[in-house]
This record gives C-alpha cells, sequence and structure tokens, in this order.
C-alpha cells in the first residue's frame, strides 16, 4: 500500500493563492483531494489523475468531499483521464455541485465516470 504523499503539495497560505492538496485513499484504489481546482493548481490535478491512471485496477475513486471548486479544465482532466482508462470506471465520490453538471453539459453519455453524491 502506497504512503500518503501530497502530489504538488499545498500552495503556500497566501491570500487569494489556491491550494490543493492530493493523497491517496486508504485502503482502496483511489485520491482524495483537497482545496480547489483550478488554473493555478491544474498541474498538480493533471499529475494526480496521470498517477492514479497508471495504478488503475476495474475500479478508481476519487474523493472530493474537501474540494470547494472545480473549474471546466479540471472537469475535462478528469473525464479524458476515465475516457483513456483500458476498461473499468472512476467513481467520483462527493464533488463540488459544479462537476456533475459539467460532465452532463459536455460529456452526457460518459459511463466511465460514476458520480456517488
Amino acid at each position: 500500500m502506497d504512503a500518503p504523499h501530497a502530489v504538488g503539495g499545498p500552495a503556500p497560505a497566501e491570500p487569494g493563492r489556491a491550494a490543493l492538496e492530493v493523497n491517496p485513499l486508504p485502503g482502496r484504489s483511489g485520491i482524495r483531494a483537497r482545496g480547489e481546482i483550478s488554473a493555478l493548481t491544474r498541474p498538480s490535478w493533471e499529475q494526480a489523475l496521470s498517477e492514479l491512471a497508471q495504478r488503475h485496477a476495474g475500479v478508481s475513486y476519487v474523493e472530493l468531499s474537501d474540494v470547494a471548486f472545480v473549474d471546466v479544465a479540471g472537469v475535462t482532466a478528469l473525464a479524458v483521464t476515465a475516457m483513456n482508462l483500458p476498461d473499468g470506471r472512476v467513481v467520483v465520490e462527493n464533488p463540488p455541485p459544479q462537476l456533475p453538471r459539467v460532465l452532463e453539459m459536455f460529456w452526457p453519455g460518459l459511463d466511465r465516470i460514476e458520480v456517488a453524491l
């Protein structure tokens, strides 16, 4: 089992600066994100998704209950990652409200992502 680590780590606590921390989920295949997914944090988000795809084995979980915001490009990175998996699916748990809306708007038939509210 992988030891918890931050992909990119949180950004310095500066007023107006976005931060994103991503760690492996304990006990199951997946990641937990905390913070926000935007232009400032996208490199860390995309790196975390790349690592998730490399370890994917059937079902991968993405826990987002501590994510306050995800922009359209962040949802796009998630959708592209899911579409490029050889098999299985990604279960997105407790996402911010805009994520399911963006998925439905741009990828209405994408069965590789399951959203669990």
